[in-house]
């Protein structure tokens, strides 16, 4: 089951992190606020962010990443998957049933 490593400016973080959540893309996002450092057009840029660390199945990620570029103000935004070797047994079965499609 991967946790998927997204970055997303402040004033979007919220809605985009609520969204996942309520399409059943995610079961859980973190959001975090950070300061990035990285080269856009040829500048180094500096800017506050937000990481959202979002819980999904394998089965929901290729949805979770469209709805992403789809909702996200970046034009190429950070989007990045991250497997899990271990996790806890419970934690697991709630991710789960928390993403499962709504009948």
């Amino acid at each position: 089951m991967p946790t998927v490593y997204i970055t997303a400016p402040p004033d979007a973080a919220a809605d985009l992190a609520e969204s996942l959540v309520a399409e059943r893309l995610a079961a859980c996002v973190n959001r975090v606020a950070c300061d990035s450092v990285y080269r856009w057009d040829g500048a180094v840029v500096t800017d506050e962010e937000v990481v959202l660390l979002a819980k999904t199945t394998a089965e929901r990620y290729p949805e979770l990443v469209t709805h992403v570029e789809e909702h996200h103000p970046y034009d190429v935004p950070c989007v990045e998957r991250f497997e899990e070797s271990d996790v806890l047994p419970a934690f697991a079965a709630w991710r789960e049933e928390a993403v499962e499609p709504a009948e």
